[in-house]
């Protein structure tokens, strides 16, 4: 147990979490401190593109085989599976509407993007390597969750939308799903020999852009915190903080059935663990009109993603080390 604390506490301790934790703290406090949303946009840009070209190379260094099948499938079924879960405890834990309910569970189905960015860079900074594929699962992990949310709506009497054309456009075409597949083919395509043409772009500057971009986004949660008032009841607020591990104990059992890598079982249970705040809301403004935004953006952007930065990804990092030697 010593051991684990402290190999979170060394995984705490990076730039990229002390950023965020400084943007955290100058939104709460009310600093003037801001990033221009253009500047904010192309971060995200340049990030989604590196780790995805990043994994592409690794795809073909490595050769598309059963393992990364596996993980796939494993992925979907967490996907599909994590909203049910995150369901029940909601219905027990708080007082939402079946509607509010199931918005909120299709987020903690899906990923977030930024916070597997995270994730991966914590990881390697912990001297550990995960399969490049994990960044395939991660995009195939985005969809899944938003149709076990349409059913638990529908069958707990909600008024859930039709699985439509648009819809499906808006979840499939999502700007970070197109950028993030897209860098990950031309990887996967150009290989070695394209890495070596960009590699001064997407490796060297790719922490200190990281650290820059979280603080941004420390600054938008503690401004998304700042405004909560009245939406976090304690028993929300509550499920905020334990449906993070409870995805990540999933992720855990998965990663180890397919016998990922130490970083492999990392990543994993980062990505079972987020919650998405950028394509689920916009699939769910669409799919469940009648759930509160408020509701999941706060909860999502607001609670788990500052507690997985913080707290959750150095600690999801210990045990993949300690379960893993």
């Amino acid at each position: 147990m010593q051991d684990m604390l402290a190999l979170a506490s060394a995984n705490l301790l990076t730039p990229m979490i002390l950023c965020f934790a400084l943007g955290l703290f100058a939104a709460l406090a009310r600093s003037e401190l801001s990033i221009p949303e253009a500047v904010a946009k192309g971060m995200s840009i340049y990030l989604l593109f590196a780790i995805g070209f990043k994994g592409g190379v690794a795809v073909a260094d490595h050769g598309l085989d059963g393992r990364l099948i596996a993980a796939l499938g494993a992925g979907v079924v967490l996907s599909f599976v994590i909203p049910f879960v995150a369901f029940g405890l909601l219905k027990t834990m708080t007082r939402l509407s079946a509607t509010d309910a199931a918005a909120v569970a299709a987020h903690y189905g899906s990923i977030s993007i930024v916070t597997f960015v995270t994730g991966s860079s914590v990881i390697q900074g912990a001297g550990l390597v995960a399969e490049g594929y994990m960044v395939a699962v991660a995009a195939a992990m985005e969809a899944p969750a938003i149709i076990s949310a349409l059913y638990l709506a529908t069958r707990s009497g909600g008024r859930a939308e039709k699985m439509d054309a648009d819809l499906w456009r808006e979840i499939l075409l999502n700007g970070s799903i197109v950028l993030l597949v897209g860098s990950f083919l031309i990887g996967m395509v150009t290989g070695q020999p394209g890495m070596a043409r960009i590699e001064a772009f997407i490796v060297a500057p790719f922490q200190g852009v990281l650290c820059l971009f979280l603080l941004d986004m420390g600054l938008v949660a503690g401004r998304g915190m700042r405004n909560a008032k009245g939406v976090l009841t304690p028993g929300v607020l509550l499920f905020g903080i334990l449906m993070p591990v409870v995805g990540a104990a999933m992720g855990l059992a998965a990663g180890l059935g397919l016998g990922l890598s130490t970083g492999g079982v990392a990543l994993m249970m980062v990505l079972a663990g987020s919650a998405s705040y950028i394509a689920v809301p916009a699939a769910m403004r669409v799919a469940l009109p009648d759930a509160n935004p408020s509701i999941y953006l706060t909860l999502s952007l607001g609670v788990t993603f500052p507690f997985n930065l913080v707290i959750g990804i150095p600690a999801w990092v210990a045990v993949a080390q300690a379960v893993g030697g």
